[in-house]
C-alpha cells in the first residue's frame, strides 16, 4: 500500500509545485514522508539549544529563585495546547463544511499531540504551583479552563474512536472541537477577566516583554522546538491515517 501511494502520486517538481496540491492525500503522503525527518531534526536542535539557554545560561530569578525555570517547559506547552486545538478545530471545520478528504485526518493527527502538551502544561503548572502557591492544585480560572481543554481533547479522541463509520466519526468529532473553541479565549484572557493566582502574561503583542532577554530567548527556542516536534509527529501520524483510509476504501 505504501509503495502504491508513492508510485501513483509522485511529488511534483519544485518548478510546477503548488501548495494547494497538498490537499490531495496521496501527494501529501509523499511530501510528508520527505518533510517529517527535517522537522524532527530541527526539533532536537532547537530543544537542545532552548534547554541549554533556559537551564544553564539564563540567570536565576530574583523573586522565585531556580524554580522559575519550569517556565521553559510550562509556557511553550501551554501555548501549544491552545494553538494545536485551534488548528485541529479549523481542519475539522473544513472537513465538515467542504467534505475535504485530508482535513479530518489532520485534525485526528494533531489532537493527540495537543492533549500531550495540555498534560505537560498542567503537570508543570502543578510543579510550579507547589513551591509558589503552597499547593499542587487550586481551582484557579486558568488552571480550570486548561483542565477543561484536556477533557475536550479526550472527548474528541473518544468520539472519533468510538464511531466505526469514519465519515460520521469525523463529523461528530468536528462538532466537539468546534464547540470547544470558546474555551480558548477563556484560557487566554482568564487572568484579565477574573482575579486569579496565576500571573499575567510576560509576553504580549502590545508591550515589550517583562523578562530578561536570555530568559526570553530560551522560552522562544523551546516554543519553536515544540512547533517543530508537533509538525513532525503530525506528519507521521497523518501518513498512517492516509494508509488506513486507503485500506478501508479497498475493502
Amino acid at each position: 500500500m505504501k509503495k502504491s501511494l508513492n508510485a501513483l502520486s509522485p511529488l511534483p517538481h519544485a518548478a510546477g509545485f503548488r501548495w494547494r496540491q497538498l490537499a490531495s492525500p496521496p501527494v501529501f503522503f509523499v511530501w510528508a514522508g520527505r518533510a517529517w525527518p527535517w522537522f524532527a531534526g530541527l526539533a532536537l536542535l532547537l530543544a537542545a539549544a532552548g534547554l541549554w539557554v533556559g537551564f544553564v545560561l539564563a540567570p536565576t530569578d530574583h523573586q522565585q529563585g531556580e524554580v522559575y525555570r519550569i517556565i521553559f517547559l510550562h509556557v511553550p506547552a501551554a501555548w501549544m495546547s491552545m494553538f494545536i486545538y485551534l488548528i485541529a478545530a479549523a481542519h475539522a471545520g473544513l472537513g465538515l463544511v467542504y467534505r475535504t478528504r485530508l482535513s479530518p485526518l489532520l485534525a485526528r493527527a494533531l489532537a493527540p499531540t495537543g492533549a500531550v502538551f495540555t498534560v505537560i502544561a498542567l503537570w508543570t503548572g502543578a510543579a510550579w504551583g507547589k513551591p509558589t502557591w503552597g499547593a499542587w492544585w487550586v481551582w484557579d480560572a486558568r488552571l480550570t479552563s486548561e483542565l477543561i481543554l484536556l477533557f475536550l481533547y479526550l472527548g474528541y479522541l473518544g468520539v472519533v474512536s468510538a464511531i466505526e463509520d469514519t465519515q460520521r466519526a469525523d463529523s461528530a468529532g468536528a462538532i466537539v472541537l468546534l464547540a470547544g473553541v470558546v474555551n480558548i479565549p477563556i484560557i487566554y484572557f482568564s487572568v484579565q477577566w477574573w482575579s486569579t493566582l496565576h500571573q499575567g502574561a510576560t509576553i504580549r503583542w502590545n508591550a515589550a516583554p517583562s523578562m530578561n532577554q536570555t530568559m526570553l530567548a530560551g522560552m522562544l527556542l523551546m516554543a519553536l522546538a515544540c512547533w517543530a516536534y508537533a509538525l513532525a509527529v503530525a506528519l507521521v501520524r497523518t501518513r498512517c491515517l492516509i494508509l488506513e483510509r486507503a485500506q478501508e476504501e479497498q475493502l
